[in-house]
C-alpha cells in the first residue's frame, strides 16, 4: 500500500536483505494516552520512520502500558522465534533499543539487547475455541 513505510533501512544504515521483523504498538484505552506519561506521538513516529509498524487496539496488558510487541521475521520464525512482548516502554532510549534490535533482525535473528530484558512481559492468555 502506498504511504506505509517498509521499515527497511537504506544502504549504509544496517539494511537487511530479508523481510524485517515488525512491531505492533498498542494505542487504545491506556497505551498512548494521557494515562501514561510520555510523548506517544513521537514514539510512534520514530518507530514508523525506522521499522514496519502496525497500530493495534488494546492488547489486554494495560498495567504494562505502553506495550510493544516485536514480531519475528520469516527468517526468525523459521528458526523457532516467537513474538516478544515489551511493556512499560515509555522512554525514548527504550524505543531506540527496539529500533536497533529490529533493524538488526529482531527475534531469532539478532540477540535482544540485554536492557530490553527489563521490559519483557508475559502476553495475556487468549481463550481457546
Amino acid at each position: 500500500m502506498a504511504g506505509i513505510p517498509t521499515g527497511v533501512a537504506t544502504p549504509g544504515e544496517g539494511a537487511r536483505e530479508t523481510a524485517p521483523s515488525r512491531v505492533v504498538v498498542c494505542r487504545d484505552c491506556c497505551c498512548g494516552t494521557v494515562k501514561v506519561a510520555g510523548d506517544h506521538a513521537a514514539q510512534t513516529a520514530r518507530l514508523r520512520a525506522a521499522v514496519p509498524v502496525r497500530i493495534s487496539e488494546c492488547l489486554d496488558v494495560c498495567e504494562q502500558a505502553n506495550v510493544i510487541v516485536v514480531q519475528p521475521s520469516a527468517e526468525g520464525r523459521a528458526g523457532g522465534a516467537r513474538p516478544v512482548w515489551l511493556g512499560l516502554v515509555n522512554d525514548p532510549e527504550a524505543t531506540e533499543d527496539i529500533v536497533t534490535w529490529v533493524r538488526a533482525g529482531g527475534p531469532g535473528v539478532a540477540p535482544m539487547p540485554e536492557i530490553l530484558d527489563l521490559y519483557v512481559v508475559t502476553p495475556p492468555r487468549r481463550p481457546t475455541r
